[in-house]
């Protein structure tokens, strides 16, 4: 995707009947579909079945296969319950019959109610860093295999902004904290649940690598393979996909060829707009 509103018309689903919708996929370079692509398309599809008045305020997917990239993707959404403040939905997205993904979302009417939140930590601004695609011209030389896959597999999209050095570039051992400072490429007019859907595909970049960063020097050792198994969201306040976000992530655990990370999502203010957890698969395979 060479712009924003390729991005836009790739997360609109076209409809089928009032519970049936069908997305079409983006090309992935490494032969899979995007595990972002599919929890924005399944947010989008469950909000086609929402009132108007209720804005998502969690999800929580499970990735069952991997999606084949030459096939449409159908969601079929069960509308499990109508309450006077929650909606509560249930999508299942399907290939050739079969269910690849399944997610569960809650939507709520607004609410006046008491409110806290964790402190944002205080780190250097986007501005006085480089993107991700700045930091790794060193590996133009160096690596230029890894070099020119990262430059092909780089959303055109969105910017990141790593405050520590990237993960590709990492050779040692390292603890297991990931901050990314994030925005869209391009100013975005759109209400809030476009918006969720825009942030619900950006949250599937960087956090499972997180959970890589204490076992680099045991991982370059061979060809490590990623995938999401699970994704959740939670959506505490509004924002703009289009101003600096930042993305804290930790790891707490790794083990069994899964590793577990999760996240915040602050805006410049401070203000914690969402959070987000994952479990994915991290299996190497040893070149010896």
């Amino acid at each position: 995707m060479s712009n924003l509103e390729e991005l836009i018309q790739l997360l609109t689903l076209e409809r089928i009947n009032d519970n049936t919708f069908v997305g079409q996929n983006y090309q992935a370079p490494w032969g899979r579909v995007f595990g972002g692509q599919v929890l924005g398309q399944s947010l989008h599809a469950a909000y086609q079945t929402v009132a108007d008045d209720r804005i998502a305020h969690s999800m929580h997917g499970y990735f069952i296969l991997g999606g084949d990239l030459s096939i449409p993707i159908t969601y079929e959404v069960d509308c499990l319950r109508d309450g006077r403040s929650f909606t509560t939905r249930r999508v299942v997205a399907k290939q050739n019959g079969k269910a690849i993904f399944n997610m569960a979302a809650s939507f709520q009417v607004k609410e006046d109610g008491v409110e806290h939140q964790i402190t944002m930590p205080n780190l250097i601004t986007p501005k006085k860093l480089m993107n991700s695609l700045e930091q790794i011209e060193e590996m133009e030389k160096t690596d230029p295999d890894s070099y020119n896959y990262i430059k092909l597999t780089h959303p055109k999209v969105f910017e990141f902004k790593p405050v520590e050095r990237l993960t590709a570039l990492l050779a040692k051992n390292g603890p297991p904290f990931n901050h990314m400072w994030m925005r869209s490429t391009e100013k975005v007019k759109a209400d809030l649940p476009l918006q969720q859907q825009l942030l619900a595909y950006a949250s599937d970049y960087n956090i499972l690598t997180t959970a890589s960063l204490p076992h680099r020097e045991e991982l370059r050792k061979g060809k490590t393979f990623y995938a999401s198994i699970d994704h959740a969201i939670w959506f505490h306040r509004k924002f703009k996909i289009d101003e600096w976000l930042l993305y804290t992530m930790d790891s707490p655990s790794a083990g069994n060829s899964r590793g577990f990370s999760r996240g915040s999502i602050f805006d410049r203010n401070g203000v914690l707009v969402a959070s987000v957890a994952q479990e994915g698969l991290m299996r190497n395979t040893r070149a010896d």
